[in-house]
C-alpha cells in the first residue's frame, strides 16, 4: 500500500499548537508521509507558545525543508502529494496564497495544491476578521481551497486545550481520509 503523503506547513500565527498535534498524529500513522515547513515565524512562536524547537519538528517530519527551498520536490506538480496543510496559517500567509505571490516555499505548495487540485486546507487564526481576510479566505475557497478556522467542537465536553486541539487535527485527517481515533462522529447521546 502507498503511502499518503502530506505537506504540512507551519507558520507564524498563533496556534502552533494545530501544527506541532497534526504532525504528532500523523507521525503514528505508518500510511502517512510527511513532508514539512516550518517558518521563521513560526519557529519562535513555537518555541513561545509550546516550548518546543525546530528539532523536536524535525523529529516528527518524514522530510523537512526550509522555507526558501524552492528545490524541495513540493514546490512541484510533478510530485503528486494527497494534500497541503497550512496549520495555523498567518494571515500573511493567507493574503500570499489568494493572490499567487509565493514568495516561499508554503505558498509555492499552497499554489501548486490550487493548480492540481489537490486538498488545501488552511487553518487561519486571527480574530476579528477585517473585510480583507475574509475576500482573501473568499478568494481561496473560489479557487479550490478549504479554509477550516481551528473552532473545537465544544460539545465533545473536553477539558483540555491539547483535546480540543487534538479534535480538530482528528476532523482534517478526517476530511482527506485518513480514519483515527481522534475523530468522533456526532452523536446525541444524554439528551
Amino acid at each position: 500500500m502507498d503511502k499518503k503523503r502530506l505537506v504540512v506547513c507551519v507558520t507564524g500565527a498563533t496556534g502552533e499548537i494545530y501544527g506541532y498535534r497534526l504532525l504528532l498524529a500523523a507521525s503514528k500513522i505508518s500510511e502517512v508521509e510527511t513532508y514539512v515547513v516550518l517558518t521563521k515565524d513560526a519557529e519562535n512562536l513555537l518555541k513561545y507558545e509550546l516550548g518546543k524547537s525546530r528539532a523536536d519538528i524535525e523529529e516528527l517530519a518524514d522530510h523537512f525543508y526550509d522555507e526558501k527551498d524552492f528545490f524541495a520536490p513540493i514546490s512541484s506538480g510533478s510530485f503528486r502529494v494527497d494534500a497541503t496543510i497550512v496549520a495555523p496559517c498567518s494571515m500573511k500567509t493567507l493574503a500570499a496564497i489568494s493572490t499567487g505571490y509565493a514568495d516561499n516555499l508554503v505558498v509555492r505548495a499552497a499554489s501548486v495544491a490550487l493548480k492540481e487540485r489537490w486538498p488545501l486546507i488552511l487553518l487561519p487564526r486571527e480574530t476579528p476578521l477585517s473585510i480583507i481576510h475574509l475576500e482573501s479566505m473568499l478568494k481561496v475557497a473560489r479557487a479550490g481551497g478549504t479554509i477550516m478556522p481551528p473552532l473545537p467542537p465544544l460539545y465533545q465536553r473536553k477539558e483540555t486545550i491539547t483535546e480540543l486541539a487534538d479534535l480538530t487535527v482528528g476532523r482534517i485527517l478526517n476530511m482527506i481520509g485518513i480514519k483515527t481515533s481522534l475523530h468522533k462522529e456526532w452523536k446525541a447521546e444524554g439528551y
